[in-house]
């Protein structure tokens, strides 16, 4: 029976390129529905802000090498005139490591971490070391350590990163497999606008790579939550809400009555009335979201954005061998300086204006969330222009 291409949902002022991404991928695995979001733009054969619902299939291209990548925003008891956040932000920036390795920052011991141990999927539990040295660690690209203060002055502690190696390699070792190499080698093609990689759900692979992407997501938790703990150590608060979502994973849900694997690349999911953290960029309001019932909640197949999305690549804005960028970095830093915003690393190819304006992404999906809360960025850390980091996004 030959593939047919679903309707597809688009949102917003998105490139074109990255439709045709998402209708091959729809095509491949002939999906029930597909959407793209109004932060979505070009990513690894599936785009970013895609998401695809496929009756029998998983795919690992779809939920992308950073497996679990997610927000989490955690309200305290504290307000802004309790802080002193230069010094709260120097702490961050001391105490937890960005890039691919650690600085001064100390190591976490978490329950997940004896799960990779006796992980299911052989080749995982060979991860285990650098799983264990890279829990709580944050790493660079688009990832960050953030403080907000909200409509009322009460701060929030907001991170965006996903399960670093170990999702990485995870993501990158089924790929081989799918090619018929060994988990450990190295997969060919990977081209951006390279056909999906799909795995039978009931396929020996499709299982392993089910239970594979599970335990990196809930890696990704762990981390999340304890990067967040260590910070209200830092400032000596308490936790009195949280919201925490993955938007690189793959769920089992229903969709137009059909039991699917619902692939969501930068999506975040929102069902009505669950709740998700949009982060922005280092110079923008961030957004509390809960999703409402309407006709769109189904069309996007209860999804919503998962941040701004960008417009400029890294290379545009940072330049490269010698070649400046379009992005005066020093000047970016001069402005936040004088808004207050105390800043910790960043670099060129993150500054706001490599993105949409937030507002605007959310205005194309008024009908199907809700905005509970807006926070105001006041510390925001980061890794530096000079940091390296193989599994930052």
């Amino acid at each position: 029976m030959p593939s047919t291409r679903p309707e597809i949902a688009v949102r917003g002022d998105v490139d074109a390129r990255a439709v045709e991404q998402l209708a091959r991928c729809a095509e491949a695995g002939d999906a029930v529905r597909a959407a793209l979001l109004a932060d979505g733009h070009v990513g690894y054969s599936q785009p970013i802000g895609g998401v695809i619902a496929y009756p029998e299939h998983i795919s690992p291209s779809g939920v992308g090498y950073d497996i679990g990548c997610g927000n989490k925003a955690t309200r305290t008891d504290l307000t802004l005139g309790d802080i002193d956040v230069p010094r709260v932000m120097d702490k961050i920036a001391k105490r937890i490591s960005f890039g691919i390795g650690r600085n001064e920052g100390e190591r976490a011991d978490h329950p997940v971490l004896d799960k990779i141990r006796r992980a299911d999927f052989a080749s995982q539990r060979k991860l285990y070391d650098q799983a264990a040295n890279q829990l709580g660690t944050v790493g660079g690209g688009n990832h960050y350590v953030d403080l907000f203060a909200d409509e009322e002055d009460r701060v929030w502690v907001g991170v965006h990163f996903g399960s670093r190696g170990f999702g990485y390699k995870t993501a990158n070792g089924f790929l081989a497999r799918a090619q018929g190499l060994a988990f450990e080698g190295r997969p060919t093609g990977g081209e951006m606008d390279a056909p999906p990689v799909l795995l039978h759900q009931d396929s020996e692979l499709g299982q392993a790579y089910i239970a594979a992407m599970q335990l990196a997501g809930e890696y990704a938790y762990a981390g999340r939550d304890v990067v967040v703990a260590r910070v209200l150590e830092i400032l000596g608060a308490r936790e009195v809400d949280s919201v925490h979502n993955h938007h690189n994973f793959a769920w089992r849900e229903e969709v137009d009555g059909v039991e699917c694997w619902v692939v969501r690349k930068g999506c975040t999911p929102a069902f009505p009335g669950q709740r998700g953290f949009v982060g922005s960029t280092m110079g923008d309001v961030s957004v509390v979201v809960e999703g409402v019932e309407s006709a769109g909640t189904k069309e996007l197949i209860h999804s919503t954005i998962h941040g701004a999305g960008r417009v400029m690549s890294r290379r545009q804005a940072k330049g490269k061998k010698g070649k400046p960028g379009v992005i005066d970095w020093r000047a970016v830093q001069d402005r936040l300086r004088k808004r207050g915003i105390e800043l910790r690393g960043g670099a060129a190819d993150e500054a706001p204006e490599v993105y949409k304006r937030l507002d605007d992404v959310l205005a194309a999906h008024a009908d199907t969330i809700k905005v509970t809360h807006r926070l105001r960025p006041v510390g925001v850390a980061m890794a530096g222009a000079h940091v390296f980091d193989p599994y930052k996004d």
